[in-house]
């Protein structure tokens, strides 16, 4: 099907509009633009050069995508942001494109970014995640699948947030949250594992009292986290949940929150 555009939208001839989109008034895209099939754009975003979204993707008033990166070293470099499929972007989102040359922002599949969430450059996000009202991402982050993030959280600079994991209300983090736990406060404090979503996610009832039982070593130990690994490969069942944890932890560079 032929996609219905308004007559009142701004959109350069040169952008590549997929089938069976719906794009409303006041709605400007630029030249290098590539927009999937089903897609519905409601009025007042802006899609800017370097944007590549995906399918069935409902992108919300007010949004701003592929913004410039907020970055003291861009350079004016082509740069991306990459949107995966069937993910709601509301009122007043911005995400910011990839600093460097060929450089990306990735959003993958089925995530829900509430009213005033902004990604910064570079920030790799993966499936099914939630991010609440005003919540702030800052540049170079990665988080996992199925991470929430409570309305206002921040995340600093170059941290990641792990698979599963939830960052409550109001909570800003500059280390590495872990996946599967919940943390929250100021200074950020472990709020136990995260057994709504894991069960939510069919993790093995089993399965999460391994998770603990790392998660134990880990905070409420008073060892390295070289050491605490060493721990969870002796004492801790193996199972793919267990794994994650393990390679979470060994290749960070921000350091573990609490730890």
């Amino acid at each position: 099907m032929a996609s219905e555009i308004s007559p009142k939208a701004e959109i350069s001839p040169k952008a590549k509009i997929g089938n069976n989109c719906k794009i409303f008034p006041f709605v400007y895209i630029e030249d290098d633009v590539e927009i999937g099939d089903n897609c519905i754009i409601f009025p007042f975003v802006s899609i800017l050069d370097g944007a590549r979204i995906g399918k069935g993707n409902k992108i919300h008033q007010g949004s701003v995508i592929a913004a410039l990166p907020q970055d003291f070293n861009y350079r004016g470099e082509k740069s991306y942001v990459k949107i995966g499929d069937n993910n709601i972007i509301r009122e007043n989102v911005v995400i910011n494109r990839g600093t460097y040359r060929e450089g990306s922002t990735v959003i993958g599949n089925h995530n829900y970014l509430l009213e005033g969430t902004h990604i910064s450059h570079d920030t790799v996000v993966g499936d099914k995640c939630v991010f609440g009202n005003g919540v702030e991402i800052a540049g170079d982050c990665v988080i996992g699948n199925g991470v929430i993030f409570s309305t206002g959280a921040i995340q600093n600079a170059n941290t990641r947030a792990g698979d599963l994991s939830l960052i409550q209300a109001g909570c800003a983090f500059s280390h590495d949250v872990p996946p599967y736990v919940i943390a929250g406060g100021n200074p950020m404090a472990y709020g136990g594992p995260n057994t709504t979503i894991m069960d939510i996610a069919k993790v093995d009832k089993k399965v999460q009292k391994h998770i603990a039982n790392a998660y134990r070593l880990l905070f409420h130990g008073k060892t390295s986290i070289e050491d605490v690994v060493l721990q969870i490969k002796e004492q801790v069942p193996d199972s793919p949940e267990i794994q994650n944890i393990v390679r979470f932890l060994e290749s960070t560079k921000r350091g573990i929150m609490c730890k």
